[in-house]
């Protein structure tokens, strides 16, 4: 029986090109003609063929019910649609009634005669591939021709948008008779409706044409009466009554309540952005107008009801996302879905009910395990968050952040209910991480919400580093982030906090961390013992933190938080040690025999108290200094100065208490000797600039207490002359500090220059000031790269050597170099030696040779050109800075025949054989610095 009816839908469902011959007709002429053809073929069939007598009976029955058949239409298309709405019904009938008596066969009694083994009897309503296809068809036709040409125009998808075929159907029904179009989408609409009843022909339905059962009940429902929007008498009298209106907002309602939720919010969305019927029907270029203002509202308000209830936030990024790939367009989804979802409808009661609704459903978005999923769930929950954080932050903190960090909150208050379980810590921790690491969205009121649970996570993130568990990478990436993006001043004040130098809320009493069962941690109470073994215990934590500490700030290399974190901590240290006077004197002053017994407690309790916090300070020091490197601690010439003004002051802060040179602390003096080595080092430094000057310009007011008081007179000499060459931005350099600045490097070498006359040492930095510029080179700027660099690399070596090799200027350079006795082939060996300062002062002398016209060094030019061209790619500057010298030199006596071999290796590159041809560029580069010397000294003529 079944199979009779599919065969006779499938008769009349046809492809028309079966039915129509003529080619010479109108694609619409033979569209009807070819319905009208099947339609013949079918009633003929019915009534002559004996197999079809049961098929015709029920269809007798099922167009007795059917008010609505009307079997004299003279509209081809329509009587088309009736018939198949009529084969449709019979086949739901049949189906229906075998279902039925299939149920009741599998009674009880009957099942017991099935085996195990053998498969459940299939259902009569289960259908085969090709009735499904035979199905598909006439849905298609009955859509095409009964439904989709009486919307409205903007209310659902067009056919013409759908097919070349669709615009022509489109075209054919609208050219007949439509007075009654309102009532035939009445009447297809509910018989589609009626199919879906029988669970088999309601997968078909829903899985193609469920956006247009949709489009036809918002219309049939909710569409303004046409005397609201101006419309005729006669159209007036079209409309349904009140009954047929709310039967389809009802079944609009039911469908709505079981269809898979993430379809129907991407129907309802296709449905609020439909596509107004304009434009050329077919044109892909045609623009897509919106949909009607009606049912934009109706389909916002549907869509904020599907978002407002359970699991709706989930249904809503399913419907949006599903069947991405996870690509860019992907995440700019995200971001939209997250903007919706943040934004309050204005269909909500209240803007907390909605949001109280929503926002754990966010937070649920944070915890699927799929891969595709859980990333594409993971930005939509970030990316609402930190967007509610920024536009709402009332309501994200109440509802949002609160709940998300509860269970780190719970280890901070004592409660019956303080333990948390490992589940518990694992999710909140994996939370945190992707909110607020991976989102990677600093703001104020993430980084407060952060920092009020920040010492409970170092806490935990120490416990994993004495464990192996899969917590202690998040732990330390959200100590890491929170450090790296929060105020210096916020900054220091937690890790001060950490460190244990302020009291702190790190968890509630009687309860510690523990192990858990798959790798994370348990929040549980602790087990009793004794006061020998809590004290060790809670000693040993203290040390273990620090280290912990410790570690985080090596991982924070490119911060200056750690080095501003050690500088705070020596201020205080300073601090301490002004104040240690007046706690004395007041200790010394204190009458105890006037004060009561609470006065004389509190009184030793806080003397106690201070000495604990100066112990923690002095450990944790220690702890820095030998964990951290200076790379790590001073960074910054700023910190360097601040480091060395704490040093100094501290150094100031005891000069009232010693007054005899012999009773001086060797260890403060080594210090401040230290301190004073370190300034001169930086004075002597490359590339000073006003800044450096401004920063050490907070030195000039210890120095000068220095100088003025203390008791010894090299130290008040030395800081005496540190603080002129930092007031007058180091136009004035005193004779002794060029061994202070290096007292490590060469300590022979100091000794013997600090040993010089004054007045001798005085000519000698004027001459190696002097000697920087060759007699026919303009002086350089200060400021130059150049001059910086020669600083820099002149610096380095010893001062005896410096002087030595710097010789004298222009009054005095002939004097110091040619001085010697040696041989041209002496120093030809020595400018080959791999010790730069001789290289470098061999190179100066085979300069001066060829600058007095020296017989030896004119007739071995050939040797000393190559020689400076050699050298010339050496990577000390102070090296080719003196090739660049001599070569200038040369040229300036012998221009024709120089500056035609500088020219040529400028244009294309060195032209000796052991030249590096990978640093060509940078040797050409120094041949042009000699070309431009050359050319100085020439003069414009």
């Amino acid at each position: 029986m079944t199979a009779d009816i599919l065969s006779a839908i499938n008769t009349l469902s046809r492809p028309l090109s079966e039915a129509v011959d003529n080619a010479q007709s109108s694609h619409q002429q033979a569209v009807l003609a070819g319905l009208r053809s099947n339609r013949v073929l079918l009633l003929d069939q019915l009534q002559t063929d004996s197999s079809f007598q049961e098929v015709r009976r029920l269809r007798d029955e099922v167009m007795t019910a059917a008010e609505w058949f009307s079997g004299d239409t003279e509209d081809t298309a329509w009587g088309f649609v009736q018939e198949c709405l009529l084969l449709l019904l019979t086949l739901a009938r049949h189906l229906s009634i075998e279902l039925e008596v299939f149920r009741q066969s599998r009674a009880p009694s009957a099942a017991k005669l099935h085996t195990p083994e053998m498969a459940p009897p299939l259902p009569p309503d289960i259908l085969s591939v090709t009735q499904q296809r035979t199905l598909r068809a006439a849905l298609q036709s009955v859509v095409s021709l009964g439904l989709c040409p009486y919307l409205a125009p903007g209310v659902g998808v067009p056919l013409g948008r759908r097919s070349a075929f669709g615009a022509m159907v489109e075209k054919l029904v609208r050219g007949g008779a439509v007075s009654a179009g309102r009532c035939r989408l009445l009447i297809t609409t509910n018989v589609l409706l009626q199919l879906t009843e029988l669970s088999s022909l309601a997968t078909l339905v829903f899985t193609q044409h469920l956006g247009d059962v949709m489009a036809a009940l918002c219309q049939l429902g909710y569409q303004p009466h046409r005397a609201e929007r101006g419309g005729s008498e006669e159209e007036e009298t079209q409309e349904l009554c009140a009954e047929e209106r709310q039967s389809c907002r009802e079944a609009l309602r039911g469908l709505l309540g079981k269809v898979y939720q993430p379809i129907i919010i991407k129907e309802l969305l296709i449905l609020q952005g439909g596509s107004k019927q304009s434009g050329a029907v077919g044109s892909s270029r045609a623009a897509l107008g919106s949909a009607p203002a009606w049912l934009r509202r109706l389909c916002g308000q549907l869509l904020s009801e599907r978002l407002m209830q359970p699991s709706g936030v989930q249904a809503v990024v399913r419907a949006i996302l599903e069947g991405g790939t996870g690509g860019e367009s992907d995440w700019r989804k995200c971001d939209a879905v997250a903007r919706i979802l943040v934004a309050c409808p204005q269909q909500s009661a209240s803007a907390d009910s909605y949001y109280r609704q929503v926002c754990p459903q966010i937070l649920d978005l944070l915890h699927f395990r799929d891969k595709l999923t859980a990333q594409q769930f993971q930005r939509v929950a970030t990316r609402a968050v930190l967007s509610m954080v920024q536009e709402k932050p009332s309501f994200a903190h109440q509802y949002l952040l609160t709940p998300l960090l509860a269970p780190l909150s719970c280890c901070t208050t004592v409660s019956d209910h303080t333990a948390v379980e490992e589940w518990e810590l694992t999710q909140c921790v994996e939370d945190v991480y992707k909110v607020w690491v991976v989102g990677n969205s600093p703001s104020a009121p993430l980084l407060k919400a952060l920092e009020e649970v920040l010492p409970v996570i170092f806490t935990l993130f120490c416990f994993t580093k004495q464990n192996v568990s899969h917590l202690r990478a998040p732990c330390q990436d959200t100590l890491l982030w929170y450090l790296s993006h929060t105020d210096t001043c916020v900054g220091l004040s937690v890790l001060r906090q950490l460190s244990g130098l302020q009291g702190q809320r790190i968890d509630a009493a009687d309860f510690h961390f523990s192990p858990g069962s798959d790798g994370g941690a348990r929040f549980i109470s602790k087990e009793s013992s004794s006061d020998d073994d809590a004290l060790y215990e809670k000693l040993s934590e203290e040390q273990w933190r620090l280290e912990c500490l410790m570690q985080l700030l090596v991982e924070l290399k490119d911060s200056d938080l750690p080095g501003d974190f050690f500088l705070d901590l020596l201020r205080e240290l300073t601090s301490w040690a002004a104040a240690a006077d007046e706690v004395k004197t007041e200790e010394e002053e204190l009458d105890v025999s006037t004060m009561t017994l609470l006065e004389v407690e509190q009184q030793l309790l806080g003397g106690a108290e201070r000495q604990g916090q100066r112990l923690v300070l002095l450990q944790v020091l220690a702890v820095m200094v030998e964990s951290l490197q200076h790379t790590v601690l001073l960074r910054k010439n700023t910190q360097v100065v601040d480091f060395i003004v704490s040093l100094i002051q501290r150094a100031c802060v005891g000069l009232d208490q010693v007054t005899d040179p012999g009773l001086v602390n060797p260890v403060e003096s080594q210090t401040l000797s230290m301190a004073m080595g370190l300034v001169a080092t930086l004075l002597s430094g490359p590339q000073l600039g006003a800044e450096d000057y401004s920063s050490m310009s907070r030195l000039l007011p210890p120095l000068e207490t220095l100088s003025q008081r203390h008791s010894d007179v090299v130290i008040q000499e030395l800081a005496s002359n540190l603080r002129t060459v930092i007031a007058t931005h180091g136009a004035y350099w005193p004779e002794n500090l060029t061994a202070a600045a290096q007292p490590s490097r060469n300590p022979e070498t100091a000794a013997k220059t600090s040993s010089v006359p004054s007045s001798k040492k005085q000519k000698m930095q004027t001459a190696a000031y002097n000697s920087q510029t060759g007699p026919h080179s303009s002086p350089p700027d200060s400021n130059s790269p150049s001059n910086t660099r020669v600083r820099h690399q002149v610096s380095s070596v010893p001062a005896a050597a410096r002087i030595t090799a710097q010789g004298g200027g222009r009054n005095h350079g002939k004097t110091a170099l040619c001085s010697s006795t040696k041989p041209l082939s002496d120093w030809l060996l020595k400018a080959c030696d791999p010790d730069v300062p001789t290289r470098a002062f061999a190179l100066r002398v085979l300069t001066q040779m060829m600058q007095d016209q020296n017989p030896e060094a004119v007739q071995a030019q050939d040797k000393v050109l190559t020689l400076f061209l050699e050298n010339l790619e050496h990577e000390d500057s102070f090296i080719y800075l003196s090739a660049i010298q001599g070569l200038a030199a040369l040229a300036d006596s012998y221009p024709e025949r120089i500056l035609g071999r500088l020219l040529q290796d400028f244009q294309h590159g060195p032209s000796l054989p052991t030249s590096n041809k990978e640093h060509s560029l940078e040797t050409r580069l120094k041949v042009g610095e000699v070309l431009m010397r050359a050319s100085r000294a020439m003069g414009p003529q």
